[in-house]
């Protein structure tokens, strides 16, 4: 059995489709269809249930999917410290970043991580809280920055703690209050960021909690367009505070959030056990100098 063709049935799966997982692979449709039929035959199962709707997986599927995530991930790990054990790494880091609060963050980071280590190459993937967990697990990136709290596979480094915040046009009455509670905004519409992003599950959680779901007019992955759609009056967005006050001006109300359990606790997390390379180690020692947080989890 190859890793090759675990890897492109985990991408499948990953990305709900065969012409989709091409495109990331940078592969063909037929390609990854006839590795995905060929390790089913190895098997002697089927894996995918293919259907008018798109895919699912069978119960055989779910086995290998779950599995292959962790043979991968194991390879990634040993392929790393080989390297480092013969003397063959070159010095790189493999690092997923959000599209929220990044900048913010891990700008200071990147750049005290560049002066104490500037041999190592850096590459960054961003993408939201869910998909970057789903990579640390497939081991396609070595570290990631995700909201806490996180699942018991993952181990993590605290590194900021902020209260999330209501974006609102001046228009709703809401947006002259200091804090409300999201109950506040039962009738008001909701604009939340694409599926994938922790920021959602969160508000959502705490909108079930106080017994109603929120009217979502639309969803966008572009933080400054959220941004406009609220100061236009289209609905609330959310954001962690130190982001909303870089991203807004007069015209939008920061209302910050009673309700617990919806602080955005943003970490540094890891696969639970896995091997680091020494670039993954450096940049959390640097990331523990800057905001002084004790490894948890």
């Amino acid at each position: 059995m190859e890793f090759r063709k675990i890897r492109m049935f985990v991408e499948v799966v990953r990305q709900q489709g065969f012409s989709r997982a091409a495109k990331v692979m940078f592969s063909t449709q037929s390609t990854i269809s006839k590795a995905v039929r060929q390790l089913e035959n190895e098997l002697d199962a089927p894996l995918l249930d293919r259907n008018a709707r798109g895919i699912a997986l069978t119960p055989s599927g779910e086995v290998v999917y779950r599995r292959g995530l962790r043979l991968l991930a194991e390879q990634g790990d040993m392929e790393r410290e080989l390297a480092e054990l013969h003397g063959l790494a070159k010095g790189s880091l493999v690092l997923g970043l959000p599209q929220i609060g990044a900048s913010t963050l891990f700008a200071p980071v990147f750049a005290e991580y560049r002066k104490r280590f500037p041999g190592i190459d850096i590459r960054l993937v961003e993408h939201g809280s869910d998909e970057l967990e789903e990579m640390l697990r497939a081991g396609r990136v070595e570290l990631a920055a995700s909201l806490l709290p996180v699942a018991e596979d993952f181990e993590w480094l605290p590194v900021r703690h902020e209260p999330l915040v209501a974006l609102l046009s001046r228009d709703y009455p809401q947006a002259a209050l200091g804090s409300i509670r999201l109950e506040a905004l039962r009738e008001v519409p909701f604009i939340l960021f694409e599926d994938g992003f922790a920021l959602n599950r969160i508000i959502l959680a705490a909108c079930r909690r106080s017994g109603f779901e929120p009217a979502v007019i639309t969803k966008s992955s572009q933080i400054d367009f959220i941004c406009k759609l609220a100061g236009a009056g289209l609905g609330a967005a959310f954001l962690p505070r130190v982001v909303a006050e870089q991203r807004t001006s007069g015209e939008v109300g920061l209302v910050e959030l009673e309700d617990p359990h919806t602080a955005w606790n943003m970490a540094v997390i890891w696969r639970r056990g896995a091997y680091r390379s020494r670039a993954a180690q450096a940049w959390l020692d640097v990331a523990r100098d800057l905001y002084g947080g004790p490894t948890a989890g």
